[in-house]
C-alpha cells in the first residue's frame, strides 16, 4: 500500500513540475524593455503656491494621504511632496511659500518635448524636469488641455532620448509596464495586464481609458504605459481608490488621443473639439422594451440645444443615435470620444432611432463652445389639475427654468396619486418634459396627450435637479 501511494506521489510531482516551467516560460521578462526605455523616462516636479495644494487637497482632487477628502470614486493623483530621498534632485533650501507637486512625464521628441499630466503642471509657478542621466532642468509650458489632462512641455538640452509610440488599440489580457516616480521614488517600474478598453469614468467624458491592473501610485501620473516592444500605449493618469493608493484598478489615456491633442498644442496651443449640442443617457431594458429594440444599445438623446448642430440636423429629445459616421455607438459611454475627435465642419451620418423608426441624418459638427447656455424663455406659471395619470401638474415659473436650465415647455409635478406615474418612479419636483416622443408645453396639453397613449409602456422624460432621464410609463394601466 505505501508503494502504491510512493508511486502516485511521483506521477503527481512529475506532472506538477514541468507544469511549473511552462507557466514561468510563458512569463514575461521585462529587463530589456526597460534598459531600452528608461532613459526617455523623466521626473516632474512643479513648484506651487503653498495654498494651491492645499485648496485641491480639499476639493478632492488630490490624493495624498488617507486623510484627504474625495468627490467621487475616481482619485486623481498628483502627489504630494516626494520623500527625502534623492528625487528632485535639488538641494536648495525650500520657500515655505511654496509647495511641490510630483509627478512623471516622458520625452516624445529628440529637440525636448515632453508629455505628462495636466494636474501636475496645473498652477505651476515654475518646472523642472529630472532626466534619467540626474540632469535637472528647467521646463516651459508648450500648452495644456484640461478636457484630456495633457500637458506638453519643452526643454532644452542635448542628447535626449525619445520613446517610441504606438497608436494601436491595446486589447484586454496585455502585459504592459508602468516606470514612474511613486512617491518620489524615481524610475520605479511596475507590471500588469490591460483589465479594459474603451472606459468612461466620472468627468472624463471625452477619454476611453485604458483600464490595467498595473500598481500604480502618487506620483506615477503622468508617466507611460509601455507595451512589451517599448512602445508608449498610453499615460498613466487615474486610479480608483478609497485611499488614494493603488487597490487594482489604474487608468491610462491612450496615445491616439494624446498625439491628436499634441498635433494640436503644437499648431494652436489650444485643443479644439467636435461638438453636436446634445446630453445623453444610456439606454436600460425598460426603455429598449419600450423603444422596441432587441437589446439595451444606443444614446439615448435627453436634450437638444437649441440653435446647436444637433437642433440643425434635426436630432430631437427621445431619439436614440444607434450610429455616428458609420461606428456603433453602444452605449452613451462610447459617443462624446467619437463627437470630441471629429474634425470641426466635418458632415457626419447619424442613424437614429425615433419612437418606431429609422432616420439617417447628416450633422455638420460644430465646434466644443466655452461659457453658458443661453438664458432661458420665461412661461407664465399655470394652475394644473389631477390628470389620468394622478398628477397635479403647472407651468414652470421664470426662476425655475433659470435655476433648471429648460428653455421652454416642461411641466412641473406638484403632487402625486397613487396610479401609473407613481409605479413609473415619478415624483414630486419632477418636470416633465416629453412623453412618448413629444414634447409637453403645458398642463393641458399633457392632459390630452394622456388620452392618446398606447396601451402599452412609453417613454417619459423628466428632468430633476441632479439629473435628465427617461422613465418607462406603462400606459393604460390602472
Amino acid at each position: 500500500m505505501r508503494r502504491v501511494a510512493w508511486l502516485i506521489s511521483c506521477v503527481l510531482l512529475a506532472a506538477v513540475i514541468p507544469l511549473q516551467e511552462v507557466l514561468a516560460g510563458d512569463l514575461p521578462d521585462f529587463t530589456a524593455v526597460v534598459n531600452k526605455v528608461s532613459a526617455a523616462v523623466v521626473n516632474v516636479s512643479a513648484i506651487q503656491p503653498a495654498d494651491t495644494l492645499a485648496g485641491n487637497a480639499a476639493s478632492g482632487s488630490a490624493a495624498s494621504g488617507s486623510g484627504d477628502s474625495y468627490p467621487d470614486w475616481y482619485r486623481r493623483y498628483f502627489g504630494a511632496a516626494p520623500p527625502d530621498n534623492g528625487a528632485t534632485g535639488d538641494d536648495s533650501d525650500s520657500d515655505p511659500a511654496t509647495t511641490e507637486s510630483l509627478g512623471s512625464g516622458f520625452i516624445i521628441s529628440t529637440d525636448g518635448e515632453i508629455l505628462t499630466n495636466y494636474h501636475v503642471v496645473e498652477h505651476a509657478e515654475s518646472i523642472r524636469v529630472k532626466l534619467n542621466d540626474r540632469r535637472v532642468l528647467p521646463a516651459r509650458i508648450i500648452g495644456v488641455d484640461p478636457q484630456s489632462d495633457l500637458a506638453l512641455l519643452k526643454i532644452h538640452a542635448e542628447h535626449l532620448t525619445a520613446v517610441s509610440v504606438n497608436t494601436r488599440p491595446v486589447h484586454a489580457g496585455q502585459w504592459v509596464l508602468a516606470i514612474g516616480s511613486p512617491f518620489g521614488f524615481d524610475y520605479s517600474v511596475t507590471a500588469g495586464i490591460v483589465s479594459a478598453e474603451g472606459r468612461s469614468i466620472s468627468g472624463e467624458q471625452y477619454v476611453p481609458y485604458i483600464q490595467t491592473d498595473v500598481p500604480i501610485n502618487p506620483g506615477n501620473s503622468g508617466g507611460p504605459l509601455f507595451n512589451l516592444q517599448g512602445q508608449v500605449v498610453g499615460i498613466n493618469a487615474e486610479i480608483y481608490s478609497g485611499t488614494g493608493g493603488y487597490q487594482g484598478v489604474s487608468f491610462a489615456i491612450p496615445m491616439n488621443l494624446a498625439m491628436d491633442v499634441v498635433r494640436q498644442l503644437r499648431a494652436h496651443g489650444h485643443v479644439t473639439r467636435g461638438w453636436l449640442g446634445i446630453s445623453i443617457g444610456d439606454v436600460d431594458t425598460k426603455l429598449a422594451q419600450t423603444l422596441h429594440l432587441p437589446r439595451p444599445e444606443g444614446a439615448l438623446v435627453r436634450q437638444v440645444a437649441p440653435a446647436s448642430p444637433a437642433a440643425r440636423a434635426g436630432i430631437k429629445a427621445g431619439d436614440v443615435i444607434l450610429s455616428y459616421d458609420g461606428m456603433e455607438v453602444v452605449s452613451s459611454q462610447n459617443l462624446p470620444p467619437l463627437v470630441g475627435g471629429t474634425a470641426v465642419g466635418h458632415d457626419v451620418p447619424v442613424t437614429v432611432l425615433r419612437r418606431d423608426h429609422l432616420d439617417r441624418l447628416n450633422v455638420r459638427v460644430g465646434e466644443l463652445p466655452v461659457g453658458a447656455p443661453a438664458a432661458p424663455e420665461t412661461v407664465p406659471a399655470t394652475a394644473g389639475g389631477l390628470d389620468e395619470l394622478g398628477l397635479v401638474t403647472r407651468a414652470l415659473t421664470k426662476n425655475e427654468r433659470k435655476q433648471l436650465n429648460i428653455n421652454q415647455g416642461g411641466v412641473l409635478v406638484e403632487q402625486i396619486g397613487r396610479g401609473v406615474a407613481q409605479r413609473a418612479g415619478v415624483k414630486p419636483g419632477d418636470v416633465l418634459l416629453m412623453l412618448y416622443g413629444v414634447a409637453v408645453t403645458g398642463p393641458q396639453q399633457l392632459q390630452h396627450l394622456e388620452k392618446q397613449l398606447p396601451d402599452r409602456a412609453v417613454p417619459l422624460l423628466i428632468k430633476r435637479p441632479d439629473a435628465t432621464l427617461f422613465l418607462a410609463l406603462q400606459a393604460g394601466g390602472a
